[in-house]
């Protein structure tokens, strides 16, 4: 039985080694196991290889290309930061330069009062003070919102008392409690005004 066993063992490797024969002739005649450049299988895999390397290389340059955008955007946002904060310091410096004359003003006027000078000069210079705070205020492009005898705007006008007056018309403002203010088109301060309904 045991004669049986092995003969069957050799039967079997005898068909496992023909078979491989078969592979590896196989192998053979497509040349995959020998080094032969001029056969159709050894150019397809060099042509694959030349194009995994083109890709490569593509892919690299990809990521090359992706940093360097990427270091260039994060540069551009702290120099847009940068540039922002400069601009802002440069309009507020002009704008507190702007007023500073009427600040000196302000002073003397405050020293000329102490002084006890009568009420008529103290009154002149005052008006002088306001006078040059408007003409600041027009040099800065800031206009006064036009408020009593106009109609209620409240994208300009915030109404603080309603009055029922048939004396005038409806949604008429007949007084102004304090003045508006509009840089350009950008409301700095409603005017708060009285409405009659």
């Amino acid at each position: 039985m045991k004669k049986k066993e092995n003969s069957f063992k050799d039967a079997e490797q005898n068909t496992n080694k023909e078979g491989l024969d078969q592979n590896i002739e196989t192998c053979d005649e497509c040349n995959c196991e020998k080094e032969q450049s001029d056969t159709p299988c050894s150019k397809e895999v060099e042509e694959i290889k030349a194009k995994l390397e083109e890709k490569s290389k593509q892919c690299e340059d990809y990521f090359d290309k992706l940093q360097r955008t990427a270091a260039e955007f994060d540069n551009f946002k702290k120099r847009t930061v940068k540039e922002k904060e400069a601009l802002y310091s440069d309009a507020t410096s002009e704008v507190v330069a702007a007023f500073l004359p009427v600040v000196d003003n302000l002073e003397r006027a405050i020293e000329a009062a102490n002084k006890d000078v009568n009420a008529n000069s103290l009154k002149e210079g005052v008006e002088l003070v306001y006078r040059q705070m408007k003409d600041v205020l027009q040099k800065l492009n800031v206009e006064v919102i036009e408020a009593v005898g106009n109609e209620f705007d409240p994208n300009l006008h915030n109404a603080v008392s309603h009055v029922d007056d048939e004396q005038y018309g409806n949604n008429i403002i007949i007084e102004e409690f304090q003045k508006g203010y509009m840089l350009k088109d950008k409301v700095i301060r409603y005017s708060m005004v009285k409405v009659a309904n």
